[in-house]
């Protein structure tokens, strides 16, 4: 959340579409200040290696609170759940990326309508 500051001139909007194999994953990311999570993202087994596979939500989760971010993360489909992991985190990356990413039409403004993104917005 610190490094966005009041997050003027960013895209604001991010989306990605990844896949992997068999595997599509779609994040859409908005650096709102309202941090949030919708996670449609099913795994068939409980562990990969040795990893729980319900802490790749908490991560997802605890980085929307602390970035001040909404995410939306949903595999479409697949089977591995190695892949699923992998282009979930992928598609992540690409769709922050694009959405911290600053954007010249804007000149420095706030991309809101309420000319604000600050953590007296929430």
């Amino acid at each position: 959340d610190k490094a966005l500051g009041d997050r003027s001139g960013i895209t604001r909007y991010g989306f990605a579409l990844v896949p992997l194999d068999e595997a599509l994953t779609r994040v859409v990311v908005d650096c709102s200040n309202r941090p949030g999570l919708v996670w449609k993202v099913g795994f068939s087994r409980p562990k990969v290696g040795e990893m729980d596979t319900e802490l790749f939500k908490e991560w997802f989760q605890g980085f929307a609170q602390a970035a001040g971010v909404t995410l939306h993360v949903e595999n479409l489909y697949g089977e591995n759940n190695h892949h699923i992991i992998e282009s979930t985190y992928k598609a992540f990356a690409r769709a922050l990326r694009q959405s911290i990413t600053i954007d010249q039409r804007l000149g420095g403004a706030i991309p809101s309508t309420k000319g604000l993104l600050s953590d007296s917005d929430k």
